[in-house]
């Protein structure tokens, strides 16, 4: 899944660096480069659009790929819509940059969605992962069963009976890793903590 993911980030990643680098084919960022004091240069010349049709087909494979691992059908709806005006726009009459524009952020999002939904597929499928854990405060003894976040550390925890403030151990990501019966699912699952 590795390989796949990374043929959907390499896409994502060109789409964006080809449209920072072409401000007069991309006037909304190059109106943002030139306000950081940037002047205006094209990264690819003449084939800027050839560039960049080439990254947003390279994304929308790579969101192919997430889909069927994790079966969700929302992002590769928007990505195929999304490339759809892409291409809309390049090859049809219409004069304008707002379907790709539109096309460019609808590709962003399907990303950040195939991202959260592959994250969420892995925890599912890997049915060893525990998401509950029983906190117990050092300074009490008092002991209360969590649901812990599957995509954040949990840096603080306020206990309910004496209403200390517990933090980590040093060299630890997060509370339950530190007071927990078990640990955070990152270091469940990988071994490496989610902070790192």
């Amino acid at each position: 899944m590795n390989n796949k993911v990374t043929i959907e980030k390499i896409g994502l990643i060109g789409i964006v660096l080809t449209a920072i680098t072409s401000p007069c084919c991309f006037p909304l960022f190059g109106v943002l480069v030139s306000s950081l004091g940037y002047s205006s240069f094209e990264l690819f010349g003449n084939s800027t659009m050839y560039v960049f049709l080439g990254f947003s087909f390279l994304a929308f494979i790579g969101n192919v790929f997430s889909f069927l691992y994790h079966r969700k059908i929302i992002a590769i709806i928007i990505a195929a819509l999304s490339v759809g005006l892409v291409f809309y726009n390049y090859f049809s009459s219409y004069e304008g940059n707002e379907f790709t524009n539109l096309g460019m952020i609808g590709l962003m999002i399907s990303g950040v969605m195939n991202y959260y939904e592959t994250k969420i597929f892995n925890l599912m499928k890997n049915k060893s992962v525990i998401l509950q854990s029983t906190i117990t405060c050092p300074n009490c003894g008092h002991k209360k069963e969590e649901t812990m976040p599957t995509d954040a550390c949990q840096y603080f925890y306020e206990c309910e009976n004496c209403k200390a403030q517990l933090k980590p151990k040093q060299g630890d990501c997060c509370v339950y890793c530190s007071y927990g019966s078990v640990p955070c699912p990152p270091i469940q699952e990988t071994g490496k903590s989610c902070c790192a």
